[in-house]
Protein backbone atom coordinates (compact mmCIF):
# COMPACT_ATOMS: atom_id res chain seq x y z
CA UNK A 1 0.00 0.00 0.00
CA UNK A 2 1.13 3.29 -0.66
CA UNK A 3 1.69 6.59 1.08
CA UNK A 4 -1.06 8.12 -1.67
CA UNK A 5 -3.42 5.03 -1.40
CA UNK A 6 -3.27 5.32 3.17
CA UNK A 7 -4.02 8.98 2.74
CA UNK A 8 -6.97 8.85 0.50
CA UNK A 9 -8.15 5.76 2.47
CA UNK A 10 -8.06 7.89 5.98
CA UNK A 11 -9.85 10.82 4.04
CA UNK A 12 -12.63 8.72 3.36
CA UNK A 13 -12.74 7.18 6.75
CA UNK A 14 -12.50 10.47 8.20
CA UNK A 15 -15.76 11.74 6.32
CA UNK A 16 -17.24 8.41 6.62
CA UNK A 17 -17.04 8.54 10.50
CA UNK A 18 -17.81 12.50 10.18
CA UNK A 19 -21.45 11.48 8.41
CA UNK A 20 -22.28 8.70 10.37
CA UNK A 21 -22.04 10.75 13.42
CA UNK A 22 -19.93 8.14 14.76
CA UNK A 23 -17.60 9.14 17.90
CA UNK A 24 -15.94 6.35 18.07
CA UNK A 25 -15.00 5.61 14.91
CA UNK A 26 -13.28 9.58 14.85
CA UNK A 27 -11.68 8.22 18.23
CA UNK A 28 -10.23 5.32 17.17
CA UNK A 29 -8.42 7.08 14.01
CA UNK A 30 -7.40 9.59 16.00
CA UNK A 31 -5.66 6.90 18.28
CA UNK A 32 -4.84 5.10 15.29
CA UNK A 33 -2.53 7.84 14.01
CA UNK A 34 -1.49 8.64 16.80
CA UNK A 35 0.50 5.67 18.05
CA UNK A 36 2.01 5.00 14.11
CA UNK A 37 3.63 8.19 14.46
CA UNK A 38 4.85 7.66 17.82
CA UNK A 39 6.14 4.46 17.63
CA UNK A 40 7.31 4.75 13.99
CA UNK A 41 5.64 1.36 12.91
CA UNK A 42 3.48 2.21 9.72
CA UNK A 43 0.83 0.55 8.23
CA UNK A 44 1.91 0.75 5.26
CA UNK A 45 5.63 -0.35 5.76
CA UNK A 46 3.88 -3.37 7.23
CA UNK A 47 2.15 -4.27 4.24
CA UNK A 48 5.32 -3.49 2.11
CA UNK A 49 7.50 -5.68 3.81
CA UNK A 50 4.46 -8.61 3.73
CA UNK A 51 4.41 -7.99 0.43
CA UNK A 52 8.15 -7.83 -0.41
CA UNK A 53 7.99 -4.70 -2.35
CA UNK A 54 9.53 -1.02 -1.69
CA UNK A 55 7.25 1.82 -2.77
CA UNK A 56 8.40 5.95 -2.14
CA UNK A 57 6.14 8.16 -0.55
CA UNK A 58 5.37 9.51 -3.85
CA UNK A 59 4.53 12.97 -1.84
CA UNK A 60 4.85 16.54 -3.22
CA UNK A 61 7.93 17.80 -1.34
CA UNK A 62 10.15 20.36 -1.26
CA UNK A 63 14.32 20.07 -0.57
CA UNK A 64 15.23 21.35 3.31
CA UNK A 65 17.74 21.06 5.81
CA UNK A 66 17.16 18.38 8.16
CA UNK A 67 16.57 19.53 11.80
CA UNK A 68 14.79 17.32 13.69
CA UNK A 69 15.67 13.34 13.52
CA UNK A 70 11.58 12.47 12.94
CA UNK A 71 10.62 11.01 9.79
CA UNK A 72 7.73 13.74 7.78
CA UNK A 73 5.02 11.09 7.70
CA UNK A 74 5.14 9.94 11.14
CA UNK A 75 5.40 13.57 12.29
CA UNK A 76 1.96 14.46 10.00
CA UNK A 77 0.58 11.47 11.14
CA UNK A 78 0.99 12.54 15.30
CA UNK A 79 -0.13 16.57 13.96
CA UNK A 80 -3.83 15.25 12.28
CA UNK A 81 -4.33 12.98 14.94
CA UNK A 82 -4.06 16.24 17.37
CA UNK A 83 -5.90 18.21 15.03
CA UNK A 84 -8.38 15.73 14.79
CA UNK A 85 -8.97 15.10 18.24
CA UNK A 86 -8.45 18.58 19.80
CA UNK A 87 -11.32 19.93 17.17
CA UNK A 88 -13.63 16.90 17.63
CA UNK A 89 -13.29 17.10 21.43
CA UNK A 90 -14.41 21.10 21.69
CA UNK A 91 -17.19 20.76 19.18
CA UNK A 92 -18.81 17.38 21.07
CA UNK A 93 -17.43 17.96 24.69
CA UNK A 94 -17.26 21.83 25.44
CA UNK A 95 -20.41 22.79 22.56
CA UNK A 96 -17.63 24.84 20.31
CA UNK A 97 -20.18 24.30 17.14
CA UNK A 98 -18.18 27.27 15.25
CA UNK A 99 -15.45 24.34 14.56
CA UNK A 100 -17.38 21.90 12.88
CA UNK A 101 -15.70 22.79 9.30
CA UNK A 102 -12.12 21.58 11.01
CA UNK A 103 -12.86 17.69 11.05
CA UNK A 104 -14.79 17.90 7.46
CA UNK A 105 -12.18 20.26 5.88
CA UNK A 106 -9.34 17.61 7.39
CA UNK A 107 -10.96 14.96 6.07
CA UNK A 108 -11.67 16.31 2.31
CA UNK A 109 -8.21 17.81 2.36
CA UNK A 110 -6.51 14.34 3.33
CA UNK A 111 -8.44 12.94 0.60
CA UNK A 112 -7.45 15.46 -2.00
CA UNK A 113 -4.03 14.85 -1.03
CA UNK A 114 -3.96 11.04 -1.59
CA UNK A 115 -5.53 11.99 -4.82
CA UNK A 116 -3.62 14.44 -6.31
CA UNK A 117 0.21 13.97 -4.54
CA UNK A 118 0.22 17.27 -3.16
CA UNK A 119 -0.39 17.63 0.96
CA UNK A 120 -0.06 21.51 1.89
CA UNK A 121 0.65 19.49 6.06
CA UNK A 122 3.23 17.18 4.56
CA UNK A 123 4.83 20.30 2.23
CA UNK A 124 4.80 22.53 5.75
CA UNK A 125 6.37 20.11 7.73
CA UNK A 126 9.10 19.34 5.30
CA UNK A 127 9.81 22.81 5.37
CA UNK A 128 9.99 22.93 8.91
CA UNK A 129 12.79 20.51 8.89
CA UNK A 130 11.00 17.09 9.58
CA UNK A 131 12.99 14.03 7.66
Amino acid sequence: MSERLYLFLIGACILLALYLTNNYLIYGLSLFLLLEGISGIRLTLLIQKARRVSLDADMVVSESQTRFGIDVLSAWRVFVAIVMLSSYLLIHEYGYEMLWFIPWFMGFSIMGAGATRVCPVLFWLHRVGFK
